[in-house]
C-alpha cells in the first residue's frame, strides 16, 4: 500500500469534523465527509441512514459536488459524530470513489497518524468502470 505520511489536507479534516459536530445529529446522519475539488473549493455532506440502505456521506458528497459544479474531487475525507475521527470509506464508497475518481486520494487513520493514500491502494485489484466513461476534461 502505496502511504503518504506528509502533505495531509488538515484543512480538508477539519471540514469535515465541523459538519460532523455541528450538522449529525440522532442516527439519520451520523458521518460527514469533505472532499477538494482541482480547483481548491471544499466540500461537504452528511449521510442520509435509512433501514433501506441510505447513503453514505462520501456518496452524497459526489452528488453535492457535482450539483456545485466541481466535478473532479482531488481528495476526500470522512469522518464519525460523537468525536470518532476519521473514518475509512465502506467498500461500496471505495469502489464508487475509484469508478468516478481514479486518480483520487482518501485520508484515513487516526488522529495522531492520518495519512493520504491512493483509492486504487484501498480496492486492489477492482474492475475500473470508469474505464468506458467519457470523461469531459472542459
Amino acid at each position: 500500500m502505496t502511504m503518504q505520511t506528509d502533505g495531509v489536507d488538515h484543512e480538508l479534516v477539519r471540514a469535515a469534523a465541523h459538519v460532523a459536530a455541528t450538522r449529525c445529529r440522532g442516527d439519520n446522519h451520523t458521518m460527514a465527509a469533505a472532499g477538494r475539488a482541482r480547483d481548491g473549493r471544499i466540500v461537504t455532506a452528511v449521510n442520509a441512514y435509512h433501514f433501506t440502505g441510505g447513503p453514505c456521506a462520501e456518496l452524497v458528497l459526489i452528488g453535492t459536488a457535482a450539483a456545485q459544479g466541481a466535478y473532479d474531487l482531488d481528495t476526500i475525507v470522512a469522518v464519525g459524530d460523537r468525536d470518532r475521527g476519521v473514518v475509512p470509506p465502506c467498500g461500496r464508497c471505495r469502489q464508487v470513489l475509484l469508478d468516478y475518481f481514479p486518480a483520487l486520494k482518501v485520508i484515513v487513520g487516526t488522529n495522531d497518524r492520518l495519512r493520504m493514500v491512493p483509492v486504487t491502494d484501498l480496492l486492489p485489484e477492482s474492475y475500473i468502470w470508469a474505464d468506458h466513461q467519457v470523461i469531459d476534461v472542459g
